[in-house]
């Protein structure tokens, strides 16, 4: 399998590149050659395999010669060996036809832990016999930073320095983060918003004398390899819910777009899926481009849902380039038409193409509530801020789709004990795995989010590539 740019001018790549650069080299985002596709023969093969069996039988087409089928086994079941449920991501009835996926079973307690538990073993296994260090450099709204860290920490070959926005995350999803005391950590605090952020972990990677000097990858959904193991657990799903014979719908709360990218390309590959519903919260470029074909840059509005308080969705692009005829030449000029003036139009090809697999849906803080009270009195499940934006959506969305409805639940709803606590009346309690994470202690650095400055702090803690 080989890996090119959306944006059409950077070497094509096999996976263990891809996986070791994170973002191409003209800025755009690796995505396989062709899709590969698993016959229904194949799909219905899944059924009764574990999660780690799950995920080789999904992933190999995309490893490619980088990992014969062992290696990547022996690598799966590592990774999700640390998972506290047996099922890695379990399937919990609401009624008779809403399910949760349960994403948040990992060592951080969200989703992000499913495909990074795994990146950090592909990262120490192709540097494994190499003199390469590798500098990881990644932006987070909350639970990437968390898994990311807790996935390299203390890792040999790598660094990892990580931004966050200050004061806009909550203090679970920071202190996960900041209380991780390995040498080669580096927690950043910048006096911005998440778009910000991530703008400076992308202009730290176009800086190519310093993307060259350390060795800069990435742990953001821009790292394809921590996109494809997020397309196992729809397949997981759909299986149990009884693909390839009937179709399953799923909806997303997203604000990066990776997550609900993952669910386009389970379907690329052949799972049938009836619809995917992308759930935005009021920072809602998502459903605005969707439904109406703006994707145009608005103000950040703060929320109880912090990881979707988003107006640059990253992966939005895969799906452009997909969408757009796999042109290159023509996703860069939109892309760089976005960057310059935050608006972008989608081609009627693009429009026509999302429309025939998409849907969204713009939930705002009162319908965020209302959801998280329903899941509690009538089913008995206590879910997150993220989740019950997911699980709003896909009320509204079950009235027009006949299939089975998914709701990804992202985070355990511990992670955001004030707004649970809000709306259900009682307070989650972390799991006994992480209860002393408010005893230990910090550590962080506050800067501005100006890309010299930090800079300034990587060559000053990293350590050069050989």
């Amino acid at each position: 399998m080989r890996y090119l740019s959306t944006r059409g001018t950077a070497p094509i790549v096999d996976f263990r590149a891809a996986t070791l650069a994170g973002l191409a080299a003209d800025g755009g985002l690796y995505v396989p050659e062709t899709w590969p596709t698993l016959g229904r023969d194949s799909i219905a093969a899944l059924a009764g395999l574990s999660y780690a069996e799950t995920a080789v039988r999904v992933m190999t087409p995309f490893v490619g010669d980088a990992l014969n089928e062992d290696e990547l086994r022996s690598l799966c079941e590592a990774a999700y060996g640390r998972f506290s449920h047996a099922a890695v991501t379990p399937l919990v009835q609401l009624d008779h036809d809403q399910w949760l996926l349960e994403l948040f079973h990992g060592p951080t307690l969200a989703f992000k832990d499913v495909a990074l538990q795994l990146l950090g073993l592909l990262f120490e296994r192709f540097l494994t016999g190499t003199d390469k260090h590798l500098t990881i450099i990644g932006a987070t709204s909350g639970d990437t930073g968390s898994a990311a860290i807790d996935a390299v920490a203390g890792r040999a070959g790598v660094d990892i320095f990580m931004l966050h926005p200050m004061g806009r995350v909550s203090e679970v999803q920071r202190r996960q983060m900041t209380t991780v005391l390995a040498p080669n950590v580096f927690n950043i605090a910048i006096d911005g918003d998440f778009d910000q952020a991530q703008a400076l972990v992308k202009a730290a990677f176009a800086d190519r004398a310093m993307a060259d000097r350390y060795a800069l990858s990435a742990v953001n959904s821009i790292n394809w390899a921590r996109l494809m193991a997020q397309v196992v657990y729809y397949f997981y799903a759909a299986v149990r819910l009884g693909a390839p014979e009937r179709a399953v719908a799923f909806s997303v709360p997203t604000g990066n777009f990776g997550d609900v990218f993952a669910g386009y390309v389970a379907a690329k590959m052949g799972l049938p899926v009836a619809k995917l519903v992308v759930a935005t919260n009021v920072n809602d470029i998502l459903h605005r481009a969707l439904s109406a074909g703006d994707y145009s840059k608005a103000g950040v509005q703060q929320t109880a849902t912090p990881s979707m308080d988003i107006q640059v969705s990253s992966n939005f692009e895969r799906l452009l380039f997909d969408l757009g005829g796999r042109d290159g030449a023509a996703l860069a000029a939109q892309m760089q038409g976005f960057e310059r003036d935050g608006v972008l139009r989608l081609t009627n090809a693009q429009r026509e193409g999302a429309a025939a697999l998409f849907t969204s849906e713009r939930v705002d803080a009162d319908e965020m509530t209302m959801a998280m009270r329903w899941a509690a009195e009538a089913s008995g499940q206590v879910i997150d801020p993220h989740t019950a934006i997911g699980l709003a959506a896909a009320r509204r969305a079950a009235t027009t789709v006949d299939a089975p409805m998914v709701t990804l639940a992202t985070a355990h709803p511990a992670k955001f004990g004030d707004a649970v606590e809000r709306a259900v009346g009682s307070r989650p309690t972390l799991p006994l795995r992480v209860g002393d994470l408010f005893d230990r202690e910090e550590r962080y650095t506050s800067l501005p989010a100006d890309l010299s400055v930090i800079a300034g702090f990587i060559a000053e803690h990293a350590t050069p590539s050989a």
